[in-house]
Formats: structure tokens, C-alpha cells, sequence
């Protein structure tokens, strides 16, 4: 998580450590400003801001593999059909607005890096408008008609919850305007609950009623906004629901807290009408050291033991999934045969460095097992992929932007083209076919159908003596899958 607050004093910045969603002094209207657009340039009038906010780039285009342009696509062509889809229906990719407009380059052992042209060191309404224009811009530049975000991403604090609710609104006024212009929708909204101070024990599972309620209220009006957006999902992610010792914790009466929390979010969205996708989305540790959503089968398990494995899907994010000791590919067919997955957070991890560094996915093989998984699944929709992936703390060009989330679509894309190759190919699946073919028996069948008891088995076993074992054929298998790459 990045932190941060930029002073600007007589043109010089001063960066001081802060949460990077602070809560702002500045008070301003909740008035939307008017504004033009052109293909070339925006004019706002009351945000301080004219012109382009990417001057001199123009909308990403697909060129094919053999362009050196690094503003292109050479895999990604949205329109193009494969497997029965159109390329942008597989993916429906979506920009986080978190990491691209929020993010500052900052780390646990260093001060932010990054300052956009757009950017004035403060944390005011008007900048929040601000940034919403240039997320928007940013995003029909891209191609990308989805994007994502937590209510403390896109408007700053007040000083009491209904001033907050107030710089909530008047942003959200603003970016139903600009989605009315561009088409351009949420993939999933969210609320913010782990950095404020006052969620220092978590939220819904916070010893402290007051926290609880107040989390709830949060919930409620990012779940209004999401769905006043035309939001398709909206995602849970605990990033403080869990303990960091038992010594003094009652994990048994957090976690039916927590279960309670989520069953009225569920009253709530039923309530309201709205119809999107609720996803909780795993992650083992980090903030703390113990998250009760660990992996995607502890949260499968948690769904079920408070039966509302019917109420939610999972949004699989790849880092966390290293996390948690497995890869991407697991954790996605672990939500995908228990009819859990529904959104995937497009990122990966350094296998080197211990914590979730959140980098665009640009690994061809790893991408390739994540689309088999989506193809597997028919698709993700109404889920999508989300690039929660921000640029290294030394990429400080506005350029570095879309160069990163073109290199995670294409990586994506080629992903789709080679699972496309083995599906043609058929070797890989036949191989899986034949490894499991004692199994297309008579006595398959009753074990798969449950009415195979220990008595007939044994006498099967008696019967047939020491059974053989074939070979896995694992390298076999590998080189299949290296020869689409």
C-alpha cells in the first residue's frame, strides 16, 4: 500500500508520509463542473485543469506481433474471435483506479517517486474530480471499457461521515457523467476498509462495535454507489479480517461476525435491487498475519459453514495466490469446480521478494494456465480481469501507464491464442483422457455415482490382484504444454 501527501509550497513539493487516502481539511461544493471534449483536448472549468491529461498519445491500437511500436498492441485485438468469443469478451479488462491514479511509487523503505502533470499535492474534492477526468481519459485512450475502485480512491474524507458521503457523491455525479460520455462502467466497486486507523483490528470482525457499525455503513453506501454506476460486481477484500495472535483473540466469535456482516450486505444488496455479482477475495497475510480468507478454499469452506456459498463468488487475485503457497492456476480451478470463480485481479508476484508487489502479469506460460482456467470456465463475465498491478517505483513516465497495461493485455491475449493451439492440437487433453481411463469402467461408474461400497471393491481387489500402475507421463505432459508458448 502506498503512502503519501504532497505539499506544494512556492514550487517546491513536499512529501510527507502519510495514509495515502487521508482525510482532507478542504472543504468544497458538491457541484459538478462543467466540461468540453474534443479528441484532442479537455477544458474544465473549476477543477484548474485544461488540455489533454496524455497529450500526444493517441488510442492504442492493434498492430500485430511484428510492430516495434510500444504503444500498440501485437496480441490483444479486441474484436478478433477466438474460441467462440470476441478477444474483449474473454477478457473484460478493466483499469484499477487505485493503482494507476493513486498509486505514488512509494514503499516501505522509501518516499514516493511519482508526481502526474495533473496532480496539485492535495487531497481536495476539486483534485478528485480531477483525476476522475483523467481516469477516464486515460481508459478510452486504452480501449478498456471497465474500471474498478474503493470510495476513499475516488473522493477524499470529510470530517464526519455524511460530509464524507457528500465528497462521495459529487464525485460519483461527475463520473456518471463521464461513463454516460465514454460507455466506460464499473467492473466491481468496493469500500475501503483497512488503512483508517480506526480499522486497526479490522472491520467486520473489529472488537469494537463502533467500528463494526461504522464499517457497515461504508459497506452500505459504496454498495448504493456501485450500483447507482451500473457496477457488475462488488468485491470484499479483508485486508484486516484476521488476527495477529490468538492470545487475545476469539476467533470463533470473529468469524460469525464476520459471517453475519457479509449476510447483511447480502439483505441489503436484495434490498436495493441490485443485481451484481458480491465477491470475497482471498488472501492468506499481509496486513495481517493471519487473514480468515486465507485461500480460496478456506473461503469455499467459510461460505458453506455459514451458508452463503450461494450469495458469493471469489475474485482470485495471482499474487495472493503465491501467498498463500499456491500458484494462479490452483486457486482459479479451485473457485472454478466449486462454481466459485468469478473475477480474476490480473497480477503476479516476485518469486524473490516475500510480499505482494502487485505487478503486471507479463509471464506468457503463467498466463496461459490462468486462460485455461477461464476458458474451463466458459468466461468470467459478468466478472472480468482487473489489472491490480501498479508500475515499478522506478517507472515515472505518464507513458509507463498504458506501456504497462498493454504488456498485461498482450500477455493475456497470447495466453488465449495458446490455449486456443492446445485445444486445436488435442494432445494435452487426450493425454489427461488416458490417465484416467480405467475409470470409464463399470466399476468407474458406481465409484463416481457413490454406489460403490468397500465390500464390492475388496472383492474386486481379490479378484484382480496387484494392481498395475501406468505412468503419469508429467514431462510429456510439459512438453505439450512449452510447445504453444
Amino acid at each position: 500500500m502506498d503512502y503519501i501527501r504532497a505539499e506544494v509550497r512556492r514550487k517546491r513539493v513536499v512529501f510527507i508520509l502519510c495514509p495515502l487516502f487521508a482525510s482532507t481539511r478542504e472543504s468544497a461544493a458538491v457541484a459538478i463542473d462543467s466540461c468540453s471534449f474534443s479528441n484532442r483536448e479537455v477544458k474544465c472549468d473549476g477543477d484548474g485543469w485544461e488540455g489533454e491529461f496524455f497529450p500526444g498519445i493517441s488510442k492504442i491500437k492493434y498492430e500485430g506481433p511484428s510492430s516495434k511500436n510500444p504503444l500498440s498492441f501485437k496480441w490483444y485485438n479486441a474484436e478478433e474471435e477466438i474460441l467462440g468469443k470476441k478477444m474483449k469478451d474473454w477478457f473484460r479488462f478493466s483499469v484499477a483506479f487505485w493503482h494507476t491514479f493513486r498509486g505514488t511509487g512509494a514503499d516501505p523503505f522509501g518516499a514516493p517517486t511519482k508526481s502526474w502533470p495533473w496532480e496539485d499535492g492535495t487531497n481536495s474534492l476539486e483534485m478528485a474530480k480531477r483525476r476522475m477526468r483523467a481516469h477516464f481519459e486515460f481508459s478510452e485512450k486504452l480501449g478498456v471499457d471497465k474500471w474498478c475502485f474503493h470510495d476513499k480512491d475516488i473522493a477524499p474524507d470529510g470530517k464526519t461521515l455524511t460530509e464524507t458521503n457528500a465528497n462521495l457523491d459529487a464525485v460519483v455525479a461527475l463520473a456518471k457523467e463521464l461513463q454516460e460520455r465514454t460507455k466506460i462502467t464499473p467492473l466491481w466497486g468496493t469500500a475501503q476498509l483497512f488503512l483508517h486507523p480506526r480499522y486497526m483490528h479490522g472491520a467486520a470482525t473489529s472488537s469494537e462495535v463502533g467500528v463494526y457499525a461504522y464499517a457497515a455503513a461504508q459497506v452500505k453506501k459504496a454498495m448504493e454507489v456501485t450500483h447507482y454506476l451500473g457496477g457488475e460486481n462488488y468485491v470484499f477484500w479483508g485486508g484486516r479480517e484476521g488476527y495477529q495472535t490468538l492470545l487475545n483473540t476469539d476467533m470463533g466469535r470473529e468469524l460469525d461476525h464476520l459471517a453475519s456482516f457479509l449476510q447483511a450486505a447480502v439483505n441489503y444488496k436484495k434490498k436495493i435491487g441490485f443485481n451484481g455479482t458480491l465477491l470475497i477475495e482471498p488472501k492468506p497475510q499481509e496486513p495481517t498475519k493471519h487473514q480468515y480468507d486465507w485461500d480460496a478454499a478456506t473461503a469455499f469452506a467459510f461460505l458453506q459453514k455459514y451458508g452463503l456459498s450461494g450469495e458469493f463468488k471469489l475474485n482470485i487475485e495471482c499474487n495472493h495466490a503465491t501467498l498463500s503457497g499456491h500458484s494462479c492456476h490452483h486457486e482459479l480451478e479451485t473457485a472454478r469446480i466449486n462454481g466459485l470463480l468469478g473475477n480474476i485481479d490480473a497480477n503476479t508476484g516476485d518469486p524473490q521478494i516475500g510480499w505482494d508487489t502487485d505487478q503486471f502479469l507479463t509471464d506468457i506460460g503463467e498466463a496461459t494456465l490462468v486462460m485455461l482456467s477461464v476458458v474451463r470456465n466458459g468466461g468470467l463475465a459478468p466478472g472480468g480481469f482487473n489489472f491490480d498491478a501498479k508500475l515499478r517505483r522506478e517507472s515515472t513516465d505518464v507513458e509507463d501507464l498504458f506501456i504497462a497495461h498493454i504488456s498485461g493485455m498482450d500477455t493475456l491475449a497470447r495466453g488465449l491464442r495458446n490455449v486456443a493451439k492446445l485445444i486445436e492440437d488435442g494432445s494435452l487433453a487426450e493425454l489427461v483422457r488416458k490417465r484416467y481411463q480405467s475409470f470409464d469402467t463399470e466399476l468407474g461408474a458406481l465409484i463416481e455415482s457413490g454406489k460403490a461400497d468397500f465390500e464390492t471393491l475388496e472383492k474386486k481387489a481379490i479378484e484382480w490382484g496387484e494392481p498395475s500402475v501406468a505412468s503419469g507421463k508429467q514431462e510429456l505432459s510439459e512438453m505439450i504444454f512449452q510447445s504453444v508458448l
